[in-house]
């Protein structure tokens, strides 16, 4: 017996899946759900400062668009973290949780590098960029196929190990950098291999970033590699039965994922930093880069919008915080609010509550007649003497 029954109530509220029709009335919902997010930073922010939500939303736009720098860096940081999701989207689709991008993209980085510190001098950046690139790729699927195998042959918890792999991956990088500059502050820098700027310092990386952005969401919807990744997310058991090899799907799209955590690894490197930190290279962004995935549906087309948010939100509020004097978490608060508001939206896009209407007039029980008490023996015996006397009388007569 189910608790309702027992306590003979029907409950106020019940959950239902909710679906709804079409598809703008979701993207409504997410819209509110930002500025809505948006007007809570300025609540917050101006109770911190004492200062007026329109000093707060000014700086907000000032710190993304202010000025043509600003603008083109907004872009920039988009692409590297839009980068970044899109390497680990193709895990997620075959549900492989990797959480180990911001490793995988710091052994790039470190692989690239390497080849600095060791070819710098004797290879010309013509051939020093391409030994990079490839190094950068490499770093990163060797970091990448090492959870795959263990998953494929021994069914290893992928989320575990490869979250394990980013702190092991952050040691080894602190380790190389302590051997390359002992006497350095953690951080080595490079004045060989630098990218060659297209336009600006920023656009390369930007193309780059679209171009994997649209050869991803082609590999995925429409190659056969991008079908059979679909179906061993939805169901191993089907994938096998149609005759799937599902170990070497998961190898072969964590090889995919490497190839890309590399390639962000690279530009960080070669492109962005010109440096390598133990610690501030990747600089979050594999972490970020899971919920821009997650909050996209997985669909490299709309990561692109997703990325450019999270950007301007830490843009805005990160200019906001450095002429009020708020510190550098505040632009990891107010993404954090960001989130926590875009999260919970995809709640009411997918169920819905149900209040049960309770009537005023109660009904009123019918009670059943109660069952005639059964006759004593002294009754029966009283019965039958009378019958007797009367069946004498009358015989007398």
């Amino acid at each position: 017996m189910t608790n309702e029954s027992k306590s003979g109530r029907e409950r106020l509220l019940h959950i239902t899946k909710r679906e709804f029709s079409q598809k703008w009335k979701a993207y409504a919902v997410r819209a509110v759900a930002f500025l809505l997010a948006i007007l809570i930073c300025g609540i917050v922010s101006t109770i911190l400062t004492k200062k007026s939500m329109g000093r707060f939303f000014y700086d907000l736009f000032d710190g993304a668009f202010g000025t043509e720098r600003r603008l083109w860096d907004l872009f920039h940081n988009t692409a590297l973290l839009l980068l970044v999701a899109l390497a680990v989207t193709p895990a997620f689709k075959m549900k492989f949780w990797n959480i180990g991008a911001e490793g995988q993209v710091l052994m790039g980085a470190l692989a690239c590098s390497a080849c600095i510190q060791y070819f710098g001098k004797t290879l010309s950046d013509g051939a020093l960029i391409p030994v990079m690139l490839l190094a950068s790729m490499a770093g990163g699927v060797i970091w990448a196929v090492i959870p795959a195998l263990f998953k494929a042959k021994w069914n290893t918890n992928e989320t575990l190990f490869t979250l394990m792999m980013n702190y092991i991956a952050t040691c080894f990088t602190a380790y190389c950098i302590a051997v390359w500059a002992p006497l350095g502050s953690g951080t080595l820098t490079f004045k060989l291999g630098h990218l060659p700027e297209v336009g600006n310092q920023f656009l390369l990386k930007i193309l780059v970033a679209v171009a994997l952005m649209v050869f991803l969401f082609v590999y995925l919807r429409y190659s056969k590699h991008g079908y059979e990744i679909n179906v061993v997310g939805e169901s191993e058991r089907t994938a096998k039965y149609v005759g799937i090899n599902v170990k070497k799907v998961i190898i072969r799209t964590m090889i995919l994922c490497g190839i890309l955590c590399g390639i962000a690894g690279f530009l960080l490197v070669s492109g962005t930093h010109h440096a390598l930190h133990k610690t501030d290279t990747v600089a979050g962004r594999g972490f970020t880069a899971i919920l821009v995935s997650w909050l996209a549906k997985f669909n490299p087309l709309t990561m692109g919008l997703t990325a450019f948010l999270v950007v301007f939100i830490q843009k805005g509020t990160g200019q906001f915080s450095t002429l009020s004097g708020l510190g550098a978490s505040y632009p990891d608060v107010m993404t954090g609010i960001f989130f926590i508001m875009i999260i919970s939206c995809e709640f009411f896009i997918n169920y819905k509550v149900v209040f049960k209407k309770r009537s005023k007039k109660t009904e009123a029980k019918i009670e059943p007649p109660a069952p005639e008490a059964a006759p004593s023996a002294e009754e029966e015996n009283v019965e039958r003497i009378e019958t007797l006397d009367q069946t004498e009388t009358g015989g007398e007569e």
